[in-house]
């Protein structure tokens, strides 16, 4: 399983490096999302946990680049990448929606082709794996409809979708993620050994709260869920509190360590 540097900086941005953290988290964006997402997430933790952020293609410095619309793709892609990360610390993750799918398929590879074991898999905003709904299709539907349910979710700038030519950019992007979020079914991971932590809004219509729950049924460790005011993006109105709590949780690792 061999890889090159160049291709982690592509996939992987490491924005406050903490060679002296105790523990690494890698943080998977949502659909549409990207790695700049994380950065406040870095910035608050350093140094004391280093964050590392996934940068899909399709966006970004990345946009030339053909996108991926499948969530397994996306974890074969990044496997090696975060194999060669490994420099013996603990390494958690964290993953948003579309995010936390990918966090859980990537976990589950990561203990299968590589033994090792996450010290925790954070999903946050997204259904348990074995609760897809067949009639999610907004990936199919036209340029309004996709933008409607982007603008409903409330997770991206109005003044950034009221520009003609930034949408035409990252439209694609957009829904090649939401393809990849709609048609993920767990086939080659359906069950992790890693503990999990579920974070959800309490009025996410993406993530209904007895659907979040179900986590617990895809992990053989112990499952904590903790819910937040909010809707689907609860994260950017509680981030201060998220990223507490998330502190809270590896602190709490480290001390039973």
């Amino acid at each position: 399983m061999t890889t090159h540097g160049t291709d982690r900086d592509l996939w992987i941005r490491r924005y406050h490096p903490a060679e002296q953290a105790r523990t690494r988290l890698l943080c998977l964006p949502h659909a549409g999302g990207s790695a700049t997402f994380y950065f406040p997430v870095s910035r608050a933790l350093a140094p004391r946990v280093e964050v590392l952020a996934a940068q899909y293609p399709g966006r970004q410095d990345r946009r030339q680049e053909p996108c991926i619309d499948n969530i397994p793709e996306l974890a074969d892609r990044l496997l090696p990448l975060v194999v060669a990360e490994q420099d013996g610390r603990p390494l958690a993750l964290f993953g948003h929606s579309m995010g936390a799918s990918l966090a859980f398929e990537l976990a589950g590879l990561l203990e299968q082709r590589a033994g090792i074991v996450p010290v925790m898999l954070f999903a946050s905003g997204r259904r348990a794996p074995s609760r897809f709904r067949p009639q999610d299709d907004v990936h199919r539907r036209g340029d309004e409809a996709l933008l409607r349910d982007v603008r409903q979710l409330s997770g991206t700038d109005d003044r950034f979708l009221a520009d003609d030519d930034l949408l035409r950019m990252v439209l694609p992007a957009i829904r090649s993620d939401y393809r990849a979020a709609e048609t993920y079914r767990p086939q080659r991971v359906h069950r992790v050994s890693c503990p999990v932590t579920a974070f959800v809004g309490d009025d996410d219509p993406k993530a209904p709260l007895d659907d979040v729950r179900v986590w617990r049924e895809h992990t053989s460790g112990p499952f904590t869920m903790e819910v937040f005011p909010g809707g689907h993006f609860y994260l950017t109105e509680q981030a201060p509190r998220l990223i507490a709590r998330i502190e809270d949780v590896l602190t709490g690792l480290w001390a039973n360590s």
